[in-house]
């Protein structure tokens, strides 16, 4: 799959997930309203940091039955569709501005900017007790995910990490299968993402100058970034494959990929990293993820279940083809292969699609369990329902917190390719490599703390 097909596969699936959230109305519980209305007092007012690309997709997914009041970008030409959108929304540039104008108005934040200033807006809404909705990843570092995961539990606001296929029916199936036995014992995993989120072959163009264009606020833009000129190999969304901005293809999609597994299996945090990378250098290309990667998470047994070790590919390291499958079927390019003792499982990504056990002869001989977890009515409405009954939602930063956390990890074993680290989790460090060490927390520009 190319990685034009896995963005056209990324936002396909966010406008059906923000189509499949708006037909649903909040049932009033004590006030009667008109007919498909919501009663003035269950309607959320919402601001949207970051409103253009994924944002736009988000907001739309939570504006019906709720008040959007304002909405913040660093860049006007990108926000413009959702800019019209909402005529009556307060428009800002600055989020620490938006909330020192609108703090009293606002009850919920959604928070869809890129990768490196996802902690400091979801924190600055946190501290003033505003719910909060964050696409993945959840943070930019090992640090930013740890205080975020503190201060929505001492703030106690609800949260949602944006891992759409987490409220899936597919995903919900496969926990119910593996808690079932389908498979036995799982012992490996196989997944990953053809996507190839890599800057390396625009290094040679970063030398070029260039002016940001009129409608961006560059400076806003890099947020707690260290500073840099504007370039436009960044934008608008190839910031994904640099260092200080993005997380590569294992940040990127970690998330979504291993989400089925890391909940079926409870995997938490695993014991070691170790990272294989080819044509990459982290010393002289270093601004710059790699075009393909193979990062292999051990996790320790925990309760029941037994050690598991998991092989994430990205770009153009591909996903071994599994011998159980028939030659006429399809391999996954984008999604997991789930090795036990008595069976394979395959699925794809966001929450488990097509989850499937293989062979064909295999799935028509299980018989299926009967569904024992709730289904959502989708994300943004389960985040939505959980603000309003004072619940928790699916996906909350005490799940997505450690799911992004192992993102991290991988990130940092990228840039020590080869070395095995070893990771203590409690202590929040790496025990082999005080070089690893410093990329758990790594500096921001002044005036840009958490």
């Amino acid at each position: 799959m190319t990685k034009n097909r896995i963005l056209l596969t990324r936002r396909a699936f966010a406008a059906k997930a923000a189509t499949a959230a708006a037909a649903f109305a909040i049932v009033p519980r004590y006030v009667v309203a008109g007919a498909g209305q919501t009663p003035p007092s269950e309607r959320l007012n919402i601001a949207g940091i970051g409103v253009g690309g994924m944002g736009a997709g988000d907001i739309g997914a939570v504006a019906p039955n709720n008040n959007i009041v304002a909405l913040c970008d660093v860049d006007t030409r990108r926000a413009a569709e959702t800019l019209k959108k909402f005529p009556d929304a307060k428009q800002y540039r600055d989020f620490r501005k938006m909330f020192d104008e609108m703090e009293k108005n606002i009850d919920a934040v959604v928070v869809a900017t890129p990768d490196h200033t996802h902690a400091v807006a979801a924190m600055a809404a946190i501290k003033r007790g505003k719910h909060v909705y964050c696409e993945k990843p959840l943070a930019h570092s090992v640090h930013e995910v740890r205080e975020l995961m503190k201060a929505a539990k001492a703030h106690k606001v609800v949260t949602q990490l944006g891992n759409q296929g987490h409220s899936s029916d597919p995903i919900r199936r496969f926990c119910e299968w593996i808690w079932d036995g389908a498979i036995g014992k799982v012992h490996t995993i196989h997944a990953g993402c053809s996507a190839v989120n890599s800057g390396i072959d625009q290094l040679p163009r970063l030398k070029e100058q260039h002016a940001a264009p009129p409608t961006l606020d560059w400076d806003l833009w890099l947020g707690p970034a260290l500073e840099r000129p504007y370039h436009p190999v960044y934008l608008p969304g190839s910031w994904r494959g640099w260092v200080p901005f993005g997380n590569g293809t294992v940040g990127d999609w970690v998330c979504h990929v291993v989400d089925p597994v890391f909940w079926a299996l409870d995997l938490g945090a695993p014991a070691t990293i170790q990272a294989k990378v080819k044509d990459y250098d982290p010393k002289t290309q270093g601004d710059a993820f790699p075009k393909g990667e193979v990062i292999t998470f051990e996790f320790p047994a925990k309760g029941a279940r037994g050690p598991v070790t998991m092989h994430w590919y990205s770009g153009t390291e591909k996903i071994p083809r599994p011998p159980e499958l028939e030659e006429d079927k399809k391999a996954v390019d984008t999604g997991a292969v789930v090795i036990g003792d008595k069976g394979t499982i395959m699925y794809g990504s966001h929450g488990a699609g097509g989850v499937r056990l293989i062979p064909e002869a295999k799935m028509k001989e299980y018989k299926r369990p009967e569904p024992t977890l709730p289904r959502a009515k989708g994300h943004q409405e389960d985040w939505l329902q959980a603000i309003r009954n004072g619940t928790k939602a699916g996906s909350d930063f005490a799940y997505g917190g450690p799911l992004t956390e192992l993102a991290m990890l991988g990130v940092i074993a990228i840039k020590l390719p080869g070395t095995k680290l070893e990771w203590d989790a409690e202590k929040m460090r790496l025990k082999n490599s005080r070089e690893a060490n410093r990329l758990i927390n790594p500096p921001c520009r002044r005036g840009w703390t958490l």
